[in-house]
């Protein structure tokens, strides 16, 4: 991309990015208004999916990400000035998208890599999640007119020439056989974990509460399981995310903690049990809805070695040390504020794209 259309389309991102930071008063009443269409896209959680969406395109980090892209297909459209840039050249490509709808606009950084990279989106939204990014997509066409042809919203995926897709382990083997024979990204389930030593301060384990309870714990950079030293004290824990309790008034939040707490009740199984949240020890990594897995380290060489047993169903790692892993590390309180270049599943996305 030349030097011109990257400034250009940074500044049209990024004044996008300021937008959805400080949304107007027709944004925020698609935002005050998607629980009537999921219950789970409460006001609050949907107004801080758009904030972090309008975080990341920030100038900075976007002239980063982009500037580290190769991708030319767009520039030539935009520097040829007798060319219609509302017809596809023969080098862009038609990337098929199957966005996800478990959080708000948890597709949008897939559409936006495939705008960047100046190839076409073939966008088939969740039905749980389909007003919100066509009307953001709308608002970067009004900044960008030049990009109304780069993406467009479908029911059917027909006529591409790459896919990626995200969904469930079961879905993932649909994904496969159908699209197996073009390009393709197919992402499963994945979640998130946090190593804690036993030494974070009370207000690190605050912060570890946004990581757990945001969005419910529905998103794959939830932490759904903790890795903790023997003997580790979980009453600063629970002390520490003890203003996160309003969640249990949220009706479809406290079904799932009831009724995975009556199942523990049921079969005897042991477990922690603040009001709001159920911790209980367990080797598996995806934990039910309104519980947190835990499983105890000897030393932290121990835990790197599971971190690595498990890191093919990882999606990033919080802790508060210096870690060598394969997979994404965060602070704490970080796991939903990721970075342009904060691949899904650490797979580059861009680099994908550009080799269409």
């Amino acid at each position: 991309m030349s030097k011109a259309n990257k400034i250009y389309l940074i500044g049209r991102l990024s004044e996008l990015g300021l937008k959805l930071t400080n949304p107007d008063d027709e944004l925020l009443d698609i935002i005050d208004n998607e629980h009537h269409y999921n219950a789970w896209f409460t006001p609050e959680n949907t107004l801080n999916a758009v904030k972090a969406i309008g975080a990341m395109l920030n100038e900075e980090d976007l002239a980063t990400w982009l500037g580290s892209q190769k991708s030319e297909v767009r520039s030539q459209k935009l520097e040829n000035e007798n060319s219609d840039i509302r017809h596809p050249t023969s080098d862009i490509k038609k990337v098929g998208l199957i966005l996800a709808g478990n959080i708000p606009l948890v597709g949008f950084h897939d559409v936006l890599c495939v705008i960047a990279s100046g190839h076409h989106a073939l966008i088939k939204a969740s039905s749980n999640d389909s007003r919100l990014i066509k009307y953001i997509l709308g608002l970067f066409v009004q900044l960008a007119p030049e990009y109304a042809d780069s993406f467009s919203f479908i029911d059917r995926l027909a006529d591409f020439d790459a896919v990626i897709a995200t969904g469930s382990n079961n879905t993932s083997r649909y994904f496969e056989y159908y699209f197996g024979k073009v390009p393709n990204i197919i992402r499963k389930n994945r979640n998130s974990v946090a190593l804690l030593t036993g030494k974070e301060s009370r207000e690190q384990l605050f912060m570890l509460g946004h990581d757990i309870f945001d969005f419910f714990g529905l998103g794959c950079r939830n932490v759904s399981k903790v890795l903790v030293p023997k003997a580790y004290d979980f009453v600063p824990f629970f002390e520490s995310i003890e203003p996160y309790q309003p969640i249990i008034n949220h009706h479809k939040y406290n079904n799932n903690y009831d009724y995975n707490k009556s199942i523990y009740l049921v079969n005897g199984d042991k477990h922690l049990d603040n009001g709001f949240l159920l911790v209980k020890e367990d080797e598996r990594l995806a934990s039910p809805l309104a519980v947190l897995y835990f499983e105890y380290y000897d030393d932290l060489d121990d835990a790197q070695i599971r971190l690595a047993e498990l890191s093919d169903n990882i999606q990033c790692i919080v802790s508060g040390i210096p870690l060598n892993q394969s997979n994404q590390v965060v602070g704490f309180g970080q796991s939903q504020q990721p970075k342009l270049w904060d691949y899904a599943d650490g797979v580059d996305t861009m680099a994908f794209l550009a080799a269409l």
